[in-house]
């Protein structure tokens, strides 16, 4: 797992606010109503070993994001005002193979998706399809969030 882009990342974007900037993505991806995939989203990533790999995602694309002179902090700053004025209002992520074995990774946790997806996503193209799917929905998750 990829280690936390700074330890202020889950107390500054809470497993609640995660969730709801993911429920645009997961109703557009699973076509139910917003208040339906927050709830969703809430209980899936109530389970530490989903959020975390949430986390590492955002991890890396804050990585990504940080420039030569920008500190950790101030970027952590940046993602705090993005999530206090922009949090309700996140465009879902353009679904693309990769962000649905990460839909139907969370469709797993809940009891929303066929035990058979499961061996999907356990094959090694599968794990390579859902890391770039986590990977997809950080580097989107940032972008909406700082601007």
């Amino acid at each position: 797992m990829t280690a936390l882009f700074s330890k202020r990342l889950p107390h500054v974007l809470g497993r609640k606010d995660l969730a709801l900037v993911l429920a645009s993505t997961y109703a557009q991806s699973e076509r139910v109503a917003f208040e339906e995939a927050q709830d969703r989203m809430e209980r899936a990533l109530s389970a530490a070993r989903v959020a975390d790999q949430f986390y590492a995602a955002l991890s890396e694309a804050l990585q990504a994001a940080k420039g030569a002179r920008t500190t950790e902090d101030e970027l952590i700053d940046k993602l705090s005002a993005g999530v206090l004025k922009r949090r309700s209002r996140v465009k879902p992520a353009p679904l693309t193979p990769a962000i649905s074995a990460a839909m139907v990774m969370l469709n797993l946790e809940i009891g929303q998706a066929p035990e058979m997806m499961r061996n999907a996503l356990e094959t090694p193209k599968g794990q390579e399809l859902l890391r770039e799917g986590l990977r997809a929905l950080g580097a989107h998750l940032v972008g909406e969030l700082i601007k």
